[in-house]
């Protein structure tokens, strides 16, 4: 993905969390809707249930992921939900203590749904631009494995390694060293037929790892990774799609290219 692809994201996904007009309106006014019909019937109905549905209100304006909005929204239910539903009824004051607690919940949960949902998505936002990004790559790299000289390719793959796995540097070598760290097309990395957990320990620090550059069962060298000047923890997303670039290499790679 390019810089402007890059920024093109941020840019939607700022927009989304700026609240219309509208939704400020709504987020404010629906409470007060639904306490008004609520208060028809509040001799039959527990205000804990209103509550509940006061709260299913904040979700729902939360949800739309706005800040601002769930806040208004959970603002304008406590208040109306003490104005309509709690006794002396019609005025911002309350006489039972369980009411108060009940309102002052209301308050805090709205404000705390409010700050998942936001939590929720930035994540799937984040999740979201990594596939895109992802997915560039490959594309990228798919275009130059068919159209550009196999230098120019592995310069590409050796950069894009680098940004990929957080390393210091990628190089191409024409050899294998099966004694040092394999990373293995599953996103796996073992050290002489003993798996190391990257997750929890990252990329090892004290020695070169080899990223094997295959066509099938052939050999064609290797990309030597090198993270030894900080702790580089990739997902097994970026693993594998590492496995899959020097995968498009070694498809373009002549058969005698480590000999």
């Amino acid at each position: 993905m390019d810089r402007s692809a890059a920024g093109w994201l941020r840019h939607v996904r700022n927009s989304s969390n700026r609240p219309s007009g509208p939704v400020i309106i709504a987020a404010a006014v629906v409470p007060l809707l639904l306490c008004l019909l609520l208060s028809g019937v509040r001799d039959s109905i527990e205000n804990t249930n209103a509550a509940l549905l006061l709260v299913l209100v904040v979700v729902g304006v939360a949800a739309l992921g706005s800040r601002t909005a769930g806040l208004v929204a959970a603002v304008s239910s406590a208040a109306c939900f003490d104005y309509f539903l709690t006794a002396p009824y019609d005025q911002f004051r309350i006489g039972d203590r369980s009411d108060i607690e009940t309102t002052v919940l209301l308050l805090l949960i709205g404000a705390a749904v409010t700050e998942l949902a936001l939590w929720g998505r930035r994540q799937q936002a984040r999740a979201s631009e990594q596939r895109g990004y992802l997915d560039g790559v490959l594309q990228t790299t798919a275009v130059l494995a068919d159209a550009a000289p196999v230098a120019t390719l592995i310069t590409h793959v050796e950069s894009q390694l680098v940004e990929l796995l957080d390393l210091d540097t990628a190089t191409y070598v024409p050899r294998l060293e099966s004694t040092r760290p394999i990373l293995h097309p599953d996103g796996s990395l073992t050290r002489q037929q003993r798996t190391l957990d990257v997750d929890r320990t990252g990329l090892p620090t004290d020695t070169e790892t080899f990223l094997p550059v295959r066509a099938g069962t052939a050999d064609r060298g290797a990309f030597r990774l090198v993270a030894a000047t900080h702790c580089a923890r990739p997902t097994v997303q970026q693993r594998r799609l590492a496995a899959l670039l020097a995968d498009r290499v070694a498809v373009a790679l002549p058969s005698t290219a480590n000999h």
